[in-house]
């Protein structure tokens, strides 16, 4: 039996080359890379993805974000280090990344409608969606 993990990068180049094309395409529509590493962390810790918490980690704090708020990004809704923005995000993440029957994805979007425009929740929506796609790429390679 041949356990090896598959190098998807290294079979499929083109395909996981678009993926990642995906990241700067919602950059360069404006989706602020301080948030974008926020729920890209928050999510992988979700899914325990260790590959992208030590990835996502190190680009935020390369990016200027503190220590002291990604070491109380998973106690986020008890923490004041965190905006009311920021914290309707991480809802909404926690809200598709788990999928919950019950969740009430109005609520929480009208929630993120008191801090962003359409045009932003969906890239936001984009964010949580890739990252929850590439956590499962990486843990495919357990």
């Amino acid at each position: 039996m041949n356990t090896k993990s598959v190098q998807h990068e290294a079979v499929q180049p083109e395909l996981i080359g678009h993926l990642g094309a995906t990241h700067e395409l919602m950059a360069a529509k404006g989706l602020p890379r301080s948030l974008s590493h926020l729920i890209e962390l928050r999510v992988s810790q979700i899914n325990e993805c260790a590959y992208c918490i030590r990835m996502h980690s190190n680009e935020a704090r390369k990016d200027g974000e503190t220590s002291e708020r990604l070491d109380r990004l998973a106690g986020w809704r008890h923490m004041p280090d965190f905006s009311a923005a920021e914290k309707a995000v991480f809802a909404y993440a926690e809200a598709l990344t788990i999928l919950e029957r019950g969740a009430d994805y109005g609520a929480l979007r009208a929630e993120l409608r008191n801090h962003y425009d359409d045009e932003t929740i969906t890239l936001i929506t984009t964010c949580v969606s890739m990252i929850n796609l590439w956590n499962r790429v990486q843990i495919s390679k357990h």
